[in-house]
């Protein structure tokens, strides 16, 4: 095709060619460079066009730019990436451990994503790992829709793979560790997968749920394995399979009201570093066969005030009861205005119910001191807030998956993401934050921290790689560790330095003009 002579006249670098590719569009006309010369025997030479540097446009010549997408992006969302980053700890070495090196990145980018953007769906999760530093964190991971799809089934599909990560979890728990063990229902209303159902709790709202068993240490304030189990799965029988499918063989299993310890006879009988705590509900007739109300001292340190009673029980058995004094003033006055509104006051009730208000008792097999038993259990308090987040702050609380294969690897990834919480909130706590702020105003802040892509790593909030961050926010990067502070000039001292005496003294200058010599 013939090239107009308006288009070839149009000044371009040398050893160029024009090229047409025909149609209307700006990219018309290719200025291509030349290559080369190709021989050709008993023939004439040909050139050899490379690659187009740019197009003849408008009547002049227009560099080829480099794509945006190519390049990714000059700059990227950096201060909540790089706080889950920074708690993520043992997580990729565990990881890296069990799967190979691009499924344990793409787990971790995903359980990344899904802390730092609540209530994230599959679809979104390719386009918020590109604009933000999760993408320089763990790079190279493809996370299309499809991607992410196939990674939760083949997660929930290798059961062996996930019970090795769990087992390497399980080796920071030592004896005197104390392990609290509970559940939570999520929703899941699928009619292709066979662990959702009806719970006892749901049945009356018409919706279906799973259920997932956490074991949780509350020395370290995290979770150590989970599993899923169908939403009408009752608990104790979840616990006996939970303990035994993942080797739970030490500690103290911290259970919830109601919880018979006989469900788990044989996991206790076969594992002698493994014992159990559990309260007692306020009916149960050990409490007044055993005079657990007749109080015999008090607990100190707690900050507030506590009546404690220790019985021995049968053989290797014990009861521990306590009585919150501040709890059981709030009790009776609940019950005392119960009765005044209803005008249904009756004396033998309220004296019934007098002396167990504030109060709870444990059963244990274990020997321990009563602050050893109230503190163990005032601290779990801990794994309702892990639940908490779980179902707000990180917006899990619906599975969208379907299959039961993805359901359960969809919990694995959310296991991650509940463990980087939990450290996120010992951290924001340690650095004072939560004082001032909630977790998800934090987390927005931290969010608005923008960084160019090329700016150096570790930053340093006067580097000037920070894109639109304003001075609050660098504060709390720098609060956190994530960003290192401007250092502040030491102020100029006033007046003239002290003299050094190790210096020899300078001569000193004559004072008034010199002296005019007088000739002879």
């Amino acid at each position: 095709m013939t090239i107009p002579e308006d288009i070839r006249e149009v000044k371009r670098p040398p050893n160029t060619v024009v090229c047409d590719n025909g149609g209307d569009g700006p990219r018309r006309y290719a200025v291509r460079e030349r290559k080369g010369i190709k021989y050709i025997r008993k023939g004439n030479p040909r050139p050899v066009n490379g690659n187009v540097i740019g197009h003849i446009v408008g009547g002049r010549f227009v560099p080829a730019a480099e794509e945006a997408a190519e390049a990714g992006p000059d700059m990227m969302s950096y201060g909540a990436a790089a706080l889950a980053e920074s708690v993520a700890g043992d997580l990729p070495d565990d990881l890296l451990t069990v799967y190979p090196p691009d499924t344990a990145f793409q787990i971790m980018a995903v359980a990344s994503l899904r802390v730092i953007r609540p209530g994230i769906t599959n679809g979104r999760i390719s386009a918020h790992y590109k604009r933000t530093f999760v993408s320089s964190f763990y790079p190279g991971v493809h996370l299309s829709k499809n991607t992410v799809g196939d990674l939760l089934q083949r997660l929930g599909m290798d059961g062996k793979k996930r019970s090795q990560f769990y087992e390497l979890r399980m080796d920071s728990v030592s004896k005197e560790h104390h392990i609290a063990i509970d559940g939570t229902l999520k929703h899941d209303n699928s009619n292709v997968n066979d662990l959702s159902a009806f719970s006892y709790k749901s049945r009356s709202g018409g919706s279906k749920d799973i259920s997932v068993i956490y074991a949780y240490n509350i020395e370290t304030a995290e979770p150590i394995c989970a599993e899923v189990f169908p939403g009408n799965c009752i608990d104790a029988s979840c616990y006996k399979a939970f303990i035994r499918n993942n080797d739970i063989r030490m500690g103290i299993i911290i259970a919830d009201k109601g919880f018979p310890p006989s469900m788990i006879k044989d996991e206790l009988n076969d594992r002698p570093d493994l014992h159990f705590i559990t309260p007692l509900k306020r009916n149960d007739v050990r409490i007044r066969n055993n005079g657990m109300t007749e109080f015999e001292g008090t607990l100190e340190g707690m900050g507030a005030h506590i009546l404690y009673k220790k019985k021995e029980i049968g053989k290797g058995g014990y009861l521990y009861a306590f009585r919150d004094t501040g709890k059981a003033f709030a009790e009776e006055n609940t019950f005392l205005t119960k009765a005044e509104k209803k005008k249904n006051f009756v004396l033998s009730e309220y004296e019934k119910k007098d002396k167990t208000f504030g109060l709870i008792v444990f059963e244990s097999d274990p020997d321990l001191p009563a602050e050893t038993v109230y503190k163990c259990y005032s601290d779990r308090w801990m794994l309702e807030l892990v639940f908490n987040r779980y179902k707000n702050d990180e917006c899990l609380d619906s599975t969208g998956v379907q299959g039961d294969f993805s359901v359960i690897g969809s919990e694995f990834v959310n296991f991650i993401s509940t463990v980087m919480t939990c450290r996120i909130l010992d951290k924001l706590k340690a650095s004072g934050l939560l004082k001032e702020m909630s977790y998800g105003d934090i987390m927005d802040d931290l969010s608005s921290a923008w960084r160019r892509a090329d700016a150096p790593l570790p930053p340093s909030s006067g580097d000037g790689g920070w894109v639109h961050t304003n001075k609050t926010v660098l504060e709390e990067l720098e609060a956190l560790g994530l960003s290192t502070p401007v250092p502040i000039p030491e102020p100029k001292k006033k007046g003239r330095p002290k003299k050094n005496p190790e210096e020899p003294d300078k001569p000193k200058r004559p004072r008034g003009r010199p002296r005019k010599e007088v000739s002879s």
